[in-house]
């Protein structure tokens, strides 16, 4: 089952001009469960799907909420020429298909 199945928000948005955040919100404890099970998994994906090293990439887990936040650079930092994502609110898209 992919995460856009199983997560009830998917998103992204500008933690500041140079940060990406991305938020993983569960519906349920057993949901949550399932990828946080698979973090290592998950950290893995992002690498490959961003090009991030694994040092930029902070991932946090919140078990009460049911979130997990991922953290990284943006590869150019926002309103900077070339950026076509002023806000970062379309980065989520590449985690849409991560199976855990």
């Amino acid at each position: 089952m992919r995460l856009s199945e199983l997560a009830t928000a998917v998103r992204s948005k500008n933690a500041g001009p140079c940060m990406l955040t991305i938020d993983l919100l569960f519906p349920d404890d057993e949901s949550f469960a399932r990828v946080a099970a698979r973090q290592e998994a998950l950290r893995r994906y992002v690498r490959d799907q961003y090009d991030v090293a694994d040092t930029d990439l902070q991932l946090f887990s919140c078990p009460p909420a049911r979130a997990i936040k991922l953290t990284m650079p943006r590869r150019i930092v926002s309103g900077s020429f070339g950026d076509s994502d002023v806000y970062g609110a379309q980065q989520h898209a590449p985690l849409l298909d991560f199976e855990p």
